[in-house]
């Protein structure tokens, strides 16, 4: 099961621009501090990829920065990040930090949206630089609507990706709606990625979003897997699990998530996790109520308590 340590709260005026949320929250580990990205957004709604420092002892955890860090600002005019960027997943690539990030566009018709997956590499962890002004992974004959929340981690010789793909929009009585599950994709180099439509989580009976997915190894060298699901008993984000034996096919069990929204700052829905291990803990990272309105939040396993 998984234990509530810390909520790092956005305070309001830190930042200038910063109207509300600390949203996808997305670690980096260092030796003795992890770096934390989110994403906060401005008057507009428009979002930009700030950091944070946090020390992790146990249970304990202490922010080190006094002021949030921009790492990364929404793209020019016309642009697939025009209207902003969110953090997603980092690795270190031949020296270097990689960022895969979401950028989005306003749909003509509200709350349609387009969002592809672009990168931004980093020689301190820090100071970020778009790779190209064109993403990595945008729509596709597999995704025709959207790609988004991507999380990237080497297996072996090879990249893996699972990532959110929209598949359609939908009318209903209270206007359009989304409706995105998880699927695979790979790579030999983490630049140039292969999809054929491979689905990884698929939508339960009712079902209308699988959001954010975050992958580990167990210690028998299976896998593990935490995403965000919007199912038919609480019509809010709710936490997902899954195992799998070879990174491919995916054996789903909720009851296993070993977390829920039951505190004061996820009392109505919890999302976006962030699963990593450091100093021999594992930890994870996620956003409460509003998709992250007032921050994100801390957990850490409690490998003694067993999943119902």
């Amino acid at each position: 099961m998984w234990k509530k340590i810390f909520f790092y709260h956005l305070s309001s005026g830190v930042l200038a621009s910063a109207v509300s949320h600390a949203q996808l929250p997305t670690v980096l580990c260092f030796a003795d501090f992890i770096r934390v990205f989110f994403a906060v957004r401005d008057g507009r709604q428009y979002s930009s990829i700030y950091s944070v420092d946090l020390a992790l002892q146990g249970d304990e955890v202490r922010v080190l920065s006094k002021v949030p860090t921009l790492c990364l600002a929404p793209g020019e005019i016309g642009h697939f990040d025009e209207h902003g960027v969110f953090p997603a997943s980092i690795i270190a690539i031949e020296g270097r930090y990689h960022l895969y990030f979401i950028g989005w566009n306003k749909g003509a018709n509200p709350p349609l949206f387009y969002a592809a997956i672009g990168l931004a590499v980093s020689e301190d962890g820090l100071n970020f630089k778009r790779t190209s002004v064109a993403p990595v992974m945008s729509r596709s004959e597999y995704d025709p609507c959207l790609v988004t929340s991507p999380h990237v981690y080497k297996d072996g010789e090879l990249y893996r990706m699972t990532y959110v793909s929209g598949v359609k929009w939908t009318r209903e009585v209270h206007g359009l709606q989304s409706h995105y599950h998880i699927k695979h994709a790979t790579s030999a180099d983490g630049l140039n990625w292969q999809r054929e439509g491979r689905v990884a989580i698929d939508f339960a009976p009712g079902e209308t979003n699988i959001a954010r997915s975050a992958v580990m190894k167990n210690g028998e060298g299976d896998y593990e897997m935490w995403f965000s699901f919007v199912g038919v008993e609480h019509g809010k984000y709710r936490m997902g699990y899954a195992s799998s034996t070879d990174g491919w096919q995916w054996v789903r069990n909720d009851r296993q998530a070993g977390i829920d929204a039951d505190c004061d700052e996820c009392g109505e829905m919890i999302c976006y996790p962030c699963v990593f291990d450091f100093n021999g803990k594992r930890y994870m990272l996620f956003n409460g109520d509003g998709f992250g309105r007032n921050g994100f939040g801390v957990a850490i396993l409690d490998r003694k308590k067993v999943f119902l």
